[in-house]
């Protein structure tokens, strides 16, 4: 699919601030499923942009505005193709324990550090398995919204698990961290995504659509690959499918903190006013390159 994608995201401050600094993570990722043809950004007041790659691979933008400002706009655009990527075979549990995959998996298979205490997961992790590594994620995609609501108004973006588990509802980012926690559980090495869904159903016909920045999972799969490697597939736990050709990955980390879209920090005591806002817009593929 080709997609057009803007961020738009505006501060206003009730009073000036100075020394702005800003660290963006908004830049779609190349990957062998998605190319990007086209990304700029452009932020108000003028400042100078600088670029490097992070840890993990995603593209980070900073900049600093030290000038006194009551505003801040940060236009972000993108044009980028997707496709749905390759089914993937499913090896059996016993494939987790090679050196090929603990190779791959690095990190990944490590604890996130904030699992809830007195074996709060462990019924859910009794439950999230099933016969191979791929199979269990597809039923974690499915077990997750079955026990927890989609709720808006449950968590906030630091919210842990355990608020999660207590709530009894939460948004994708909850969902994810949760998904992390249980296959990390089983060995299976997984990774937070962040990115965009265009989420329209296909009888709708619409051709834009205003959207929020998204989350799900990717999970390594053991012998996926066309030589026999591991593999990472996604998953989507809040819309209970594999992430396709609607997802637009921009990057992943270890958990949500590895890859915010905005963090930044300002000198003041005024208030902040946020409003941010997502559009995809459907292109014809004739309007990019050939994927």
């Amino acid at each position: 699919m080709n997609f057009a994608i803007r961020y738009l995201t505006e501060y206003r401050y009730d009073a000036p601030v100075t020394d702005n600094l800003n660290a963006l993570r908004v830049r779609p990722a190349t990957t062998a499923n998605q190319r990007v043809d086209d990304f700029h950004v452009r932020v108000d007041p003028e400042a100078r942009l600088s670029r490097h790659t992070d840890y993990f691979g995603s593209e980070v933008i900073e900049f600093g505005i030290a000038a006194p400002h009551d505003h801040l706009t940060i236009d972000v655009s993108a044009r980028v193709v997707t496709r749905e990527p390759p089914e993937t075979p499913a090896a059996p549990w016993d494939e987790l324990a090679t050196e090929a995959y603990a190779e791959a998996a690095g990190e990944f298979l490590q604890p996130t550090g904030d699992e809830p205490p007195d074996g709060a997961l462990d019924e859910l992790h009794t439950v999230a398995r099933a016969s191979t590594p791929l199979a269990t994620m597809r039923l974690i995609s499915e077990l997750i919204p079955d026990r927890f609501t989609y709720d808006q108004d449950s968590t906030y973006v630091g919210s842990t698990v355990a608020d999660l588990l207590a709530a009894g509802g939460g948004v994708c980012q909850d969902f994810v961290h949760l998904a992390l926690m249980l296959l990390r559980g089983h060995g299976i090495a997984v990774r937070y995504v962040s990115g965009y869904l265009w989420a329209a159903p296909p009888e709708d016909g619409a051709d834009s659509l205003e959207v929020q920045t998204h989350a799900w999972f990717e999970a390594l799969v053991p012998g996926g690959g066309t030589r026999g490697e591991p593999v990472w597939v996604g998953v989507d736990p809040t819309n209970r499918r594999l992430a396709g050709e609607t997802h637009v990955k921009i990057g992943h980390g270890r958990r949500y903190a590895d890859v915010p879209p905005i963090k930044g920090v300002y000198r003041g005591a005024a208030g902040a006013h946020l409003d941010a806002g997502v559009k995809m817009t459907r292109l014809d593929p004739a309007a990019s390159a050939t994927p």
